[in-house]
């Protein structure tokens, strides 16, 4: 009997091959948007799924600024930070955080109001904060990223 036909494989960070993927956020509500992107980002689609490694693929957000929030989301709910000193804490809606990433200061392929649903929603350790630097996020149609040849898919058909 071969004892190496009943050894449980793991992956490790040589044997992962990352993919590149596009997403169009277009009339997407944003938390359902967001918990496949962080799917995406885990590798939680792929077979070869480890918790502990960096096996998922890298996410282009195209159109960011067209996401839906039901209701009064976009006015009434408040995101909190604080600033280290006392009398530091901040409050920010996605109003301002979708107006901050249309200024022509803000960094191309990071989204403020996404960085701040994505931390959320990735584990709180030194591989969530790597995940996060895998995600790109584009308030139009282009983005820099042609030459990995990403391939478009429809995130509806997701599970």
């Amino acid at each position: 009997m071969d004892s190496l036909s009943y050894r449980t494989l793991s992956p490790n960070a040589q044997s992962i091959d990352h993919e590149w993927v596009v997403i169009d956020a277009t009339d997407q509500p944003l938390g359902r948007l967001c918990s496949k992107v962080a799917k995406l980002l885990l590798g939680k689609y792929k077979p070869s799924y480890s918790p502990n490694v960096e096996c998922g693929d890298n996410v282009i957000i195209i159109n960011a600024e067209k996401v839906k929030l039901t209701g009064k989301k976009m006015t009434d709910r408040v995101y909190l930070s604080y600033t280290g000193y006392p009398g530091g804490q901040r409050e920010t809606t996605p109003e301002v955080l979708i107006k901050k990433s249309l200024s022509k200061s803000a960094k191309p392929g990071y989204h403020p109001l996404y960085l701040k649903v994505m931390k959320g929603m990735l584990p709180k350790n030194r591989l969530g904060r790597k995940l996060i630097g895998n995600m790109h996020v584009y308030n139009g149609e282009n983005h820099p990223h042609e030459a990995q040849n990403p391939k478009v898919i429809d995130i509806n058909k997701l599970k």
